[in-house]
């Protein structure tokens, strides 16, 4: 984390804030954690000349960077957002991203993530149909079944073709299989079809969609919410854990199945990825500012991984649960006590 100004170097920000292109970049990174290569963007500038004036504001502790891959991610540090200086450095960047329609691009400048995600699911490439599981394994869940506990809905988020279904089917009562692309779906049907699975719903839409919050709510919210490597390629993760979080029942459990932090840019190409994983710290934050508990992660072992494109990256899964209704009202009281 990058150190907070300093009573000494007052003088230094009032000079740094004097620029107006640095006001701007104030006000943008406040807004969202942006790469350097959208805010050049958003700004019309060179990505030198953005990296010119990104360095002193990190430098004095305005600005905190992370890498991620060969990118660097830029967003407005927590010490900064409670300093009054730079709170009107930041407002007047606002007005001035205003005035220059930079801040309402931003979120244009966002949804672009998930443009090559998009188009790389929706091609005749994608629609590899997964690896087979073994033919029994789903003979052997459903006689499992019924030492589940909680095993009425399962929502698969992001399901592509449906190979997660063949894990959930024979184990809850009804899953709902959410996915946005068509080409996907029609893979995913013919699996049902293939397995004799009547149990499952397919939806063709995003899992944070109203269509899709409003069906699982009217069955009274899910036991389980399953995201499978979905978290890589949303355009930002931690408003996807909110949204999939919005969709269980009270105790309910959220289960995310991605990477660990890596460097193979050729996935950017290969799978449409946006994100080169995520530790388990950054995942357990996600899931904690989306009212989240009960947060564990843990590693998957290698050999478990298949032997797909991403079979050589090491894999992680984090559960974690919505809190029971007295559990939720306690840590509520708690705050106000607090305070």
């Amino acid at each position: 984390m990058e150190p907070a100004p300093t009573a000494t170097a007052r003088w230094e920000l009032y000079r740094l804030l004097a620029e107006p292109v640095r006001l701007r970049l104030l006000a943008l990174a406040a807004e969202e954690e942006l790469a350097i290569g959208e805010l050049a963007e958003l700004m019309r500038e060179g990505q030198p000349n953005v990296s010119r004036h990104v360095a002193p504001l990190r430098k004095a502790g305005l600005l905190a960077m992370r890498k991620h891959g060969t990118r660097v991610l830029v967003r407005l540090s927590e010490q900064a957002e409670s300093d009054p200086v730079v709170a009107d450095g930041v407002e007047a960047g606002r007005a001035l991203c205003i005035a220059d329609g930079s801040l309402e691009r931003v979120a244009e400048v966002v949804a672009q993530r998930d443009e090559s995600a998009r188009a790389f699911f929706a091609t005749s490439e994608a629609k590899r149909e997964p690896r087979e599981l073994p033919e029994e394994l789903p003979a052997y869940l459903t006689a499992l079944a019924p030492l589940v506990r909680d095993r009425g809905l399962a929502v698969d988020a992001g399901c592509g073709a449906g190979a997660v279904l063949d894990v959930l089917a024979p184990i809850f009562k009804e899953v709902i299989a959410v996915d946005r692309e068509h080409v996907q779906l029609a893979l995913a049907h013919e699996r049902l079809a293939r397995r004799g699975y009547s149990n499952v719903t397919l939806l063709c839409d995003a899992y944070d969609s109203d269509a899709v919050r409003t069906l699982v709510h009217d069955r009274g919210g899910a036991d389980v919410v399953f995201a499978s490597r979905v978290l890589h390629h949303a355009p930002k993760p931690a408003a996807a854990i909110a949204a999939l979080a919005k969709l269980l029942k009270h105790d309910g459990a959220l289960i995310v199945v991605d990477y660990v932090p890596h460097e193979n840019e050729a996935l950017r190409e290969q799978q449409a990825d946006l994100w080169l994983g995520f530790s388990g710290e950054e995942l357990a934050s996600f899931a904690h500012r989306a009212g989240l508990t009960e947060t564990d992660v843990h590693p998957i072992a290698r050999p478990r991984c298949g032997e797909g494109t991403d079979s050589a990256l090491a894999w992680q899964f984090l559960v974690a649960r919505r809190p029971r209704v007295h559990a939720l009202n306690a840590h509520k009281a708690g705050s106000r006590a607090v305070r």
